[in-house]
């Protein structure tokens, strides 16, 4: 009788442990899935009054969205993540006569501009200052500061590879403040971080452009349509508020 017995209470524990394995997954689904609705919900662009929006850059990647008519005055750019084209730092450059710092620790390519003026750095943008493996990392504020360009007025895009979050939870408050445009290709549905750095972002600028990259398109990421997302963001002591104008929502 011993035998049976011990098979039945054996049976009862696989399938209790099958349960809460199986209860445990659902949970961990369903806060996944709030988190991504709740990464939708802050990015919710926001009509100006007066911004025009003009394409900087490639046609296609390597091209952003940015607010021309509020971007002079201007002292310097800020390219993140360059890679063998930086088509949106040469535009800049040499249409409003300014450097373009470029920072990029990972591809050894060095891009030219015929009429423009680049300068570039042997390193990345991160949390913190030091090296990781063979890679050289420093923080926004100090990057921006070594160059001289604190309190000065700014243009930062940024396409880092999920290095954005990090990046700019460790930036200042004052000095994001500062800055009047910031451009960046966004990477990630599944990071708690995501929803800090937007709270964070919007507490100084307007989202006025999202789009979603067709590219990085997955159902994983529902109701997010990818996991990569072109935003620009305006400071809001230059950009005015339209609540009747037309917004630029997500689109695929």
């Amino acid at each position: 009788m011993r035998r049976p017995a011990i098979r039945i209470a054996l049976v009862i524990i696989a399938f209790t442990a099958a349960a809460a394995i199986a209860i445990g997954d659902v949970a961990r689904r369903a806060a996944a899935r709030r988190l991504r609705e709740a990464i939708l919900a802050e990015l919710q662009p926001v009509a100006l009054k007066n911004c025009t929006l003009k394409r900087f850059g490639s046609a296609n990647d390597g091209g952003y969205l940015m607010c021309e008519n509020l971007i002079e005055p201007l002292d310097a750019a800020y390219s993140y993540g360059v890679g063998s084209n930086d088509d949106w730092g040469c535009e800049l450059s040499r249409r409003y006569h300014v450097p373009v710092h470029q920072y990029d620790c990972f591809d050894p390519a060095r891009p030219t501009c015929n009429g423009g003026t680049f300068v570039f750095h042997n390193e990345c943008v991160g949390n913190r200052s030091g090296y990781r493996g063979s890679h050289l990392f420093d923080t926004l504020e100090n990057q921006i500061r070594k160059n001289g360009d604190t309190g000065r007025r700014l243009i930062i895009k940024m396409d880092i590879e999920g290095g954005e979050w990090d990046s700019l939870l460790a930036a200042p408050e004052g000095l994001l403040a500062s800055i009047p445009q910031i451009t960046m290709e966004m990477h990630g549905f599944d990071d708690a971080k995501i929803i800090e750095v937007l709270q964070k972002l919007k507490r100084n600028f307007y989202l006025v452009n999202l789009h979603f990259n067709n590219w990085s398109c997955t159902p994983k990421a529902a109701p997010l349509p990818a996991w990569a997302y072109q935003a620009h963001w305006v400071n809001k002591r230059i950009g005015v508020p339209d609540a009747e104008g037309p917004h630029h929502f997500p689109h695929r």
